[in-house]
């Protein structure tokens, strides 16, 4: 899985089946698309297919969990980046249309896929539970994602005609958690794997699916139901590496201890690296030649002053995750040289030698072991189990190198763990979404230009008007 393919043959005849103004629309009397559903191979073909479009959506998922909140800014003010982190993004704008089509695209591979196996051979598709799994995991990611951005969404998990995708209606998101979300991630935990090996390294496994749900749990503030399922997570073998910088070496294996789930991405196999490297790099000429990045950079995803200010001197996070210079090759420090043509501040996580332009091998982290661990703690606590929950949260204090917390009360563990979040986690497309679910996101960045109504984004108006009935397909509050 760390090298897919491009998008296998069977996936672009799929695609040219499809329609994509409102979603994915599969016909069912489709003759290619039966018979591309016959094999074990044919059914691990079309996981892939689903893979691959999380590979595109993810490539823009900074924007929703970074930069929209106040961790990271646009510094330069610029487009699509600079209207995202001052809440003044259009309802037309292309970054939601590519993620609304992009997500239900996943949603309708998936959905085909399930509705193609479920009458297999199983002497001939030996893998039917895992591919099964798979699916149900990535529609269930895609719907989390989707609620988390924009609310009501509509529900669909079975193929459509044209006439039923005009009259199919946002549906309200406790219904999508109760009857997709949930489910699916129930099932796949069941039929997954543990692991995989060889080049099946890095498809959905067991673990991710109990992680995944520990944090839809924890997004709806079932606190008991995410305490169990997280404490399942840390009995399975997983821990946290040594070192914190490990985790951005990427001349080491990103599968280890702490890795739970991923967006895959490798360089030199043609369009299959992440762009994450040229995008969040300052236009620091020395910089760029020090480190040895191809191609234009964007000056994207920079580090605000506040994330400076959180990190204690000796935390070994800190110089990682948010750096105003390099280190040479003779180990002195060069700041960088601010000018009006790029940011003074940069995270290192993503930053590597790449010898093409977007062809990084930088991995996007979706779950790794250090979230399970905050997340747990976090339910522990909320559960009045704060002498149990201060543990875990120490585990990460300790890697980083400081001080472990004493004895704390139940509100300053709950402050603490969200702090520990935004050390550990900047950068990783969390901030946002952990602002939302905790009910803080208004009171914390109205002075950055919020207003009430802006927990959601705005659905894309090419979606409203296509419908064109409110009725049943609204846009959201305050973005007419």
């Amino acid at each position: 899985m760390k090298k897919i393919a491009s998008i296998l043959t069977c996936v672009l005849l799929l695609m040219s089946a499809c329609r994509e103004d409102f979603i994915e629309i599969l016909p069912e009397d489709t003759v290619t698309v039966d018979l591309l559903y016959k094999t074990d191979k044919d059914f691990q073909d079309a996981v892939v297919g689903i893979y691959g479009i999380f590979q595109d959506q993810y490539q823009n998922m900074y924007y929703f969990g970074d930069i929209r909140g106040d961790d990271s800014w646009d510094e330069l003010v610029k487009g699509t980046p600079g209207a995202v982190d001052n809440f003044t993004l259009s309802n037309d704008d292309g970054l939601l249309i590519s993620t609304w089509r992009n997500y239900y695209k996943a949603i309708t591979r998936a959905n085909t896929l399930l509705e193609k196996i479920a009458s297999a051979d199983p002497a001939l598709v030996t893998n039917k539970d895992r591919h099964i799994g798979q699916a149900e995991f990535l529609r269930a990611l895609a719907y989390f994602d989707l609620v988390r951005i924009f609310g009501d969404v509509p529900l669909v998990t079975k193929s459509l005609s044209i006439e039923e995708s005009y009259k199919t209606p946002r549906e309200k998101v406790d219904r999508i958690y109760d009857e997709v979300i949930i489910k699916d991630l129930l099932d796949a935990e069941a039929k997954l794997p543990t692991s995989y090996s060889g080049a099946e390294v890095g498809r959905a496994t067991k673990g991710a699916a109990r992680a995944l749900l520990g944090k839809v749990y924890l997004t709806r503030k079932d606190f008991a139901k995410a305490e169990a399922k997280l404490q399942e997570v840390t009995t399975m073998g997983y821990a946290l590496l040594p070192n914190f910088a490990d985790l951005w070496d990427y001349g080491k294996n990103e599968h280890h201890s702490e890795y739970i789930f991923d967006i895959e991405y490798e360089q030199g196999l043609g369009g299959e690296g992440s762009v994450y490297t040229n995008r969040f790099t300052p236009k620091f000429t020395n910089m760029i030649a020090f480190y040895g990045i191809a191609g234009s950079v964007d000056d994207q995803n920079t580090p605000h002053q506040v994330l400076f200010d959180l990190f204690e001197t000796k935390d070994k996070r800190r110089e990682i995750t948010a750096t105003r210079g390099y280190y040479d090759a003779s180990g002195k420090f060069v700041p960088i040289l601010i000018s009006s043509n790029n940011m003074s501040a940069y995270t290192r996580k993503y930053i590597m030698r790449i010898a093409t332009a977007n062809d990084s091998p930088a991995n996007w982290k979706v779950i790794r072991y250090a979230d399970v661990l905050l997340m747990y703690a976090e339910a522990l606590n909320e559960n009045g189990k704060t002498a149990a929950a201060l543990p875990y949260l120490n585990q990460i204090r300790t890697r980083a190198g400081v001080d472990p917390y004493p004895t704390l009360t139940q509100t300053q563990t709950r402050e603490n763990i969200a702090l520990e979040r935004r050390r550990e986690l900047a950068f990783e497309g969390h901030r946002w979404f952990d602002l939302v679910r905790t009910g803080q996101a208004f009171a914390v960045m109205q002075k950055y230009g919020m207003k009430q109504h802006m927990a959601v984004f705005p659905v894309p108006l090419a979606q409203v008007q296509l419908i064109n009935d409110r009725s049943i397909f609204p846009q959201n509050p305050g973005y007419d």
